[in-house]
């Protein structure tokens, strides 16, 4: 059975702290498809689909940031 106030626990985690899926499921200690069903399917909202969206349209951006960091620490 699905506890509806641990649900909303994680959305409203995930809208306060504006983090990404998967900070909010790293904290939870669940998985990021768990996750992302609680703020699409179970409980959406418009800020949740919001912080979704952002995220998705900066995802390129910090993936290329990742991979300048780590051949920088490798160079080190």
């Amino acid at each position: 059975m699905l506890d509806l106030t641990f649900v909303a626990e994680v959305v409203n985690y995930f809208n306060s702290h504006r983090s990404t899926v998967r900070e909010t499921a790293k904290h939870f200690g669940i998985s990021k498809t768990t996750v992302h069903l609680y703020l699409t399917k179970i409980m959406p909202n418009q800020t949740s689909r919001e912080i979704l969206d952002y995220n998705k349209s900066v995802c390129h951006i910090r993936g290329g940031q990742a991979t300048k960091n780590k051949y920088l620490s490798m160079r080190s």
